[in-house]
């Protein structure tokens, strides 16, 4: 039983999602800083911008908790992401390359809506219609929350 406010009788405040998300993401906003010495150049512009995205996504994943079927098919995609980061895109490469060569010929089947989201969402492949709204509809809400957060924290920070 979790202890309540006698004037309320509500639970103890909890972070809100945002909060949740912020934190977190400055958090790792700050380890990017710090791990990278060099500057902001072209050349690693890309590896940078690459390392946020990240840092965004897992960010969401981790505020939003293991209960949500999306967070955690995410989470998981960081994490093997980053155990077998050069032998994917060697795969990508090859795959991108097969698939422009076989793309001339092949007649798009129409896909219904459903299986559009299930592609958009992570996780999604796995879930049924009712799971995989449910899901959809707390995703959407957390990547809106994650667009308020990267714009304050634009708007604070800059000049």
């Amino acid at each position: 039983m979790t202890p309540e406010d006698p004037v309320t009788m509500c639970p103890p405040h909890t972070p809100s999602l945002k909060t949740k998300i912020s934190r977190r993401f400055l958090e790792n906003l700050v380890k990017i800083r710090t791990s990278s010495h060099e500057p902001a150049t072209g050349d690693n512009i890309g590896k940078r911008a690459q390392r946020i995205k990240i840092a965004a996504y897992s960010s969401m994943a981790c505020a939003a908790g293991s209960r949500r079927g999306w967070s955690r098919a995410l989470l998981a995609k960081l994490r093997s992401r980053a155990r077998c980061h050069r032998r994917l895109q060697i795969r990508r490469c090859l795959r991108l390359k097969r698939k422009r060569a076989g793309s001339r010929n092949m007649v798009l089947d129409e896909v219904s809506r459903a299986d559009e989201l299930r592609r958009l969402v992570p996780g999604g492949k796995a879930m049924d219609l009712c799971n995989l709204l449910e899901e959809t509809s707390h995703f959407i809400q957390c990547l809106a929350t994650q667009v308020k957060v990267m714009q304050s924290i634009a708007d604070r920070y800059s000049v």
